[in-house]
Formats: structure tokens, sequence, C-alpha cells
């Protein structure tokens, strides 16, 4: 039904006045015989008017209570109930009912057909009472503690006690069958645990506040980084070492480490021929053998790092001592036939002075 059908009295705060009945234009035969029944004064019942007068003066009478349901409740927080080994007596000094007590503030038999029922302020004291001492302890005991939960459990107090002004039950108008005298009754064929189920709602639980999402930082990939040679071989791989000893050379490319030694007689200039003179070139000697580096490849294929070049070996100048002497024999000047091919004398003449 609409909200707006209902009276101004099923509203939340509202004191209690007349119910609003709308009947129609034929009365239902189970409502006459129910109007009989309660009256104990015979008074007559054989138009729509005379319904409308007995039914409004029977339901807004100060005794027309109705006890919708009753419910079993704690009577002190879980912490300071009482153990006893006799269940029956534990539940006696632990447990109070309550009943639902209510009154009818609107009656519909045309449209919606349902009678609407409002808790009085009794009941309502008794339940808001009962959430604050006892309801909202045991929530808050048996949740973690937060900075606003003292904040929150207050604002669940108030939250039940506005639901529980502004509860209003409604069901079949059928319902008025279990009317009694001065205006009281029950609720039969299993509505009570519909106002059970409806009461128990309002109990909303004490919610902890969510966890906060923390932003998880993953850590940066390991790049991968090819393992190539450095300059000096600082940190050689293992598979790179050179071996412990020197490869084999042959003999016969290996070069002394002395020049060779010098000539002291004339003959020996002569046959040895000049070209000796004319080279003195640095000798190369080859270096040892070099440790094979095994190539490493990188992420293009193309790409192959090795290890440093050889490093060559130069020979020192030679020293003046370690030169030939020449007898005092001027091969520039005692031999003519150079100087028809334009060569100047002195292109031959001795580096050093000899030695006399």
């Amino acid at each position: 039904m609409p909200l707006q059908l209902l009276p101004a009295s099923a509203q939340a705060f509202a004191p209690r006045s007349a119910p609003n009945i709308v009947l129609n234009t034929k009365v239902e035969p189970w409502l006459t015989q129910t109007l009989k029944r309660i009256n104990k004064i015979k008074r007559p019942l054989n138009s729509v008017p005379q319904h409308f007068r007995c039914l409004t003066e029977t339901l807004g009478g100060a005794n027309a209570i109705w006890t919708l349901a009753s419910l079993m409740l704690p009577k002190a927080p879980e912490s300071e109930l009482t153990k006893d080994s006799n269940p029956l007596m534990e539940a006696i000094h632990n447990y109070q009912m309550i009943h639902l007590e209510a009154y009818v503030v609107h009656v519909d038999m045309v449209s919606q057909h349902e009678v609407a029922f409002k808790l009085t302020t009794d009941t309502i004291e008794a339940l808001v009472d009962y959430h604050k001492d006892i309801y909202s302890v045991d929530a808050s005991a048996s949740t973690w503690t937060w900075p606003e939960k003292e904040t929150q459990v207050k604002k669940l107090q108030e939250d039940f006690m506005q639901a529980a002004n502004k509860f209003v039950f409604r069901t079949g108008v059928r319902a008025l069958e279990g009317l009694e005298e001065d205006g009281a009754g029950e609720l039969l064929e299993g509505r009570s645990e519909d106002v059970k189920n409806a009461i128990t709602n309002l109990f909303m639980p004490l919610l902890p506040p969510p966890p906060r999402i923390v932003d998880v930082i993953a850590p940066a990939p390991m790049l991968h980084v090819p393992h190539t040679t450095l300059a000096g071989n600082w940190w050689p791989q293992p598979h790179s070492l050179a071996p412990p000893h020197p490869a084999p050379v042959d003999s016969w490319k290996v070069l002394p480490s002395t020049p060779s030694p010098t000539a002291t007689s004339c003959s020996d200039n002569q046959s040895s021929g000049f070209w000796q003179d004319m080279s003195f070139n640095p000798v190369q000697l080859p270096s040892p053998t070099p440790s094979y580096s095994q190539p490493v490849y990188t992420s293009a294929p193309s790409q192959q790092f090795y290890s440093s070049p050889e490093c060559f070996t130069t020979m020192p100048a030679p020293l003046p001592s370690m030169l030939q002497t020449h007898c005092g024999i001027d091969y520039g000047m005692g031999m003519g036939g150079f100087n028809d091919f334009g060569w100047t004398q002195t292109t031959f003449s001795p580096q050093y002075a000899t030695i006399a």
C-alpha cells in the first residue's frame, strides 16, 4: 500500500488518535459476526454506517491494544549473564519476555484490504532500552576498536530509535478476526512470525570500516645485463681464464732475447753483407698465446663481444755497443757506382763513428 494512504497517526512520534477506517458498500459477513461476538451490549449492525461506528469505537478505545508477538531477549550483556548448570534456571535469570503491543491506525477494506498496526509507546521504549543497554554493548565488544567506533555506536542507537518509531506492521484485513472484547486482540494464522522477523530486521549490525586499500608497489624487474668482457679483464669468466701453464711453442719460432753477437773481423763484415746495416727496424716478438674468450651474445644475435686485442711487445732500440764495426771502410766513399744512380755520398755513411 502506498505510504500516503496511511493516516497522520501512523507517522513517527505521532500521538495516538482514532483509527482511519474505510469500508466497502457491502460489509463482509465475517466482520459482522466478529463485531457481534465482542459486543457486550447488543447493537444493531444492519448498515454500513452502523458497522463503521461500532468498529471505530471498538478499535479507538483506550484498552484496544493488540499483542502482535513476544520476544525473549537477554536481561544483561553477554559478559554479565549468569552461568548455571541447570538450563531452566539459567534461562529464568538471564532472559526476559518483551511483548510487542500495538494499536490499529488504519483499516482498508476497499482497495488494499489490509489493516495497519503501530507499536505503543511502552513497547518502543522497551526496545530502545534493550538496544542501548544490551545489544549495543555486545555488538561493540564483538568488534575490534577503531577511532570512530563510539560515534558509530551512537549513530546505530539513534537509527534504531527512529526505525522503531516509524515501524508500522501491515497485514491482511482478515487479521481482525482475532479481535476480542474492548478492542484488544492477537494475530492469528502465523502472522506473529512475520512481526518477529520485521522487528528483528531493525537490529542492524555494527560494521567496522572496510580495510584501506594500500597500493603495493611491485619491485622493478631485474634487467638482464649481458656479460661483456671489460677492458683489463677485471672480472673474467671462469670459462675464459687462461690455462695455468703456457701453451707449448715451437723452438724455431722463438727468437733469442739478446741481439746477435757483433762481428770482430772485416771478413765477417764483408761476407754478412751490408744489408744488416740498413735494417734497424724494431723486431717484433710474438706475444704469449692469448687466452681464448668465448663470445657472449646480447639480445641482438648479430652482435658479438670478444676480449681485448692482443698486445705486441716492441723491442727497444739497439745500443751503440750492439752495432757491428766496419773496420774503417766507408761504404759510401768506396762505392762510386752508387753515385752514378744519383745517390749521395751521405746516404750510406755510417750512423755512428767507428771505434779506433
